[in-house]
């Protein structure tokens, strides 16, 4: 009887544990879903005063980018490209685009990327 007693206590003890487990996955997720990481500021930024001029603000080409001919951003043609030739793109430039090799870190080249990737699909 004393054994039976423990193992309820230790399934009982376990099953607790187990949810209070699984809900704190879950409120931690939500909470860094509805907090995007801070780097996702900094790209934005960073694409407002390096990128948008040419690229608008929203990737689809400011007028002096569409007269230009830049690809937008958020087409499949881009956004099939592999980071890493997004990232090479974005240091040694392209056609009319500038290098920003020498103005940007190679964390913000890839924070650029990231942000290039969030434009997908927001058309």
């Amino acid at each position: 009887m004393t054994q039976d007693k423990t193992e309820r206590h230790v399934i009982l003890a376990s099953t607790f544990l187990l949810i209070l487990f699984v809900g704190l996955t879950l409120f931690v997720s939500s909470i860094a879903r509805a907090n995007p990481a801070p780097d996702s500021a900094a790209a934005s930024a960073t694409f407002r005063t390096k990128c948008a001029m040419c690229h608008g603000p929203n990737g689809s080409g400011s007028e002096v980018g569409k007269s230009m001919n830049i690809p937008d951003l958020r087409s499949p043609v881009v956004q099939k490209l592999p980071d890493v030739q997004l990232a090479q793109i974005i240091s040694d430039g392209k056609g009319g685009m500038p290098s920003f090799k020498s103005s940007l870190s190679e964390d913000q080249v890839h924070s650029l990327v990231t942000y290039v990737r969030s434009l997908r699909g927001k058309k």
